[in-house]
């Protein structure tokens, strides 16, 4: 579970200009962004959130997202952010984890 949050979180701060550490408790139970699956619909476009805003990753469809969290992480550490983010049009299940489509790979 650690480690979803860990990606949850490189995912939302990767936009962030200074560098961030990854916060070394993790969140309490039920407070994670859930990224496995088992097929494709199991995985869904959600805003996870980054230091700009709106961030949009591949997460378990029925997973909580907490952009707000993120907001409020990066304004206490007084990060400023890079604006932009990835266009995703959809999900796959790769190796137990969702994952934007391969066409979806890059940052418009």
């Amino acid at each position: 579970m650690f480690k979803v949050i860990v990606l949850v979180a490189m995912f939302a701060l990767a936009a962030c200009a200074s560098a961030a550490t990854v916060p070394a408790d993790p969140p309490p139970t039920g407070d994670a962004v859930n990224d496995q699956c088992r097929t494709d619909a199991d995985c869904e476009v959600k805003n996870v959130g980054n230091c700009c805003g709106y961030y949009p990753a591949c997460v378990n469809r029925d997973s909580p997202t907490f952009p707000e969290r993120v907001k409020e992480e990066c304004a206490r550490k007084k990060m400023a952010g890079i604006c932009g983010f990835p266009e995703i049009s959809g999900c796959s299940c790769v190796q137990g984890r969702c994952a934007a489509a391969a066409d979806d790979a890059r940052d418009r």
